[in-house]
């Protein structure tokens, strides 16, 4: 059988037979992969650990006629050692692995970004480089982003006045014409729209959002560890986060409602 050698990050395992799994993983130059890691459920496996949720292997894979083979599993990456340790930073890697697999829909396509997304967010939480919501808060929305779905939140998306939060620049297309100015009164945000709404322009569907959710949207959205840090997100913005994933993937990111 052909092989072919790669390095990726196991997102779910999955039990075949009395002692073998299959195993998904995000790869760097394959994509989305799914191979059966035989007899890896004996404790005398030559796997190990190693083909376990959250961790980063360098693997060569046998193709098969419907599912391909793990050969070989060497780690890259332990990460899943410190993130099971810690309740929260394991609560939202199950958010991101889960995020990532339903994102990357089809097998075998590149999504180079994504994966280097994933690890470094799984690189985060291991190190507990920042709180374990911040982390997820903002993987969750890069990682639609990437894929096309960027929230509006600096304006509304109908009108194009633009928040008076903070001192952003406007973004493109939103620049002079009827729609010129600061947004005033109560903001609302409808994934269905796009982002944000004005109390003129809310659809029926819009929730109001305070001034400083959007603030905290935006600093996920743009990586922005100093606003992040300095206040983590509260159950209200992990459900404007859940509520853009479910609309956006159109099926719901059911780690996340755990966290509820």
């Amino acid at each position: 059988m052909p092989l072919y050698r790669d390095e990726g990050v196991v997102l779910r395992t999955t039990k075949l037979g009395e002692a073998d799994r299959i195993v998904t993983l995000l790869t760097r130059s394959h994509g989305k992969i799914r191979a059966v890691a035989k007899g890896v459920r004996r404790v005398k496996s030559r796997f190990g650990g190693r083909l376990e949720p959250f961790m980063r292997v360098d693997v060569l894979i046998a193709t098969g006629r419907t599912l391909d083979v793990v050969s070989q599993a060497e780690s890259i990456s332990a990460y899943a050692a410190q993130i099971c340790a810690d309740y929260g930073a394991y609560g939202i890697a199950n958010v991101m692995v889960e995020t990532a697999d339903k994102l990357v829909s089809a097998e075998g396509e590149r999504a180079v970004a994504q994966y280097r997304l994933l690890v470094g967010g799984l690189n985060a939480l291991a190190r507990h480089a920042h709180p374990a919501a911040a982390i997820g808060e903002s993987y969750v929305l890069r990682a639609l982003a990437l894929a096309g779905w960027t929230p509006r939140l600096h304006s509304c998306v109908v009108c194009g006045r633009h928040v008076a939060v903070s001192p952003v620049a406007g973004e493109s297309g939103d620049d002079g014409g009827a729609g010129e100015g600061r947004m005033s009164g109560p903001m609302f945000f409808s994934p269905s729209a796009g982002g944000l709404m004005c109390s003129t322009d809310r659809t029926p569907d819009a929730k109001r959002i305070d001034p400083d959710e959007v603030v905290q949207l935006s600093a996920a959205v743009d990586g922005d560890w100093g606003v992040l840090d300095g206040a983590p997100p509260d159950a209200r913005v992990l459900r404007f986060v859940e509520d853009w994933g479910e609309y956006y993937l159109e099926r719901p990111i059911r780690s996340l409602r755990l966290l509820d």
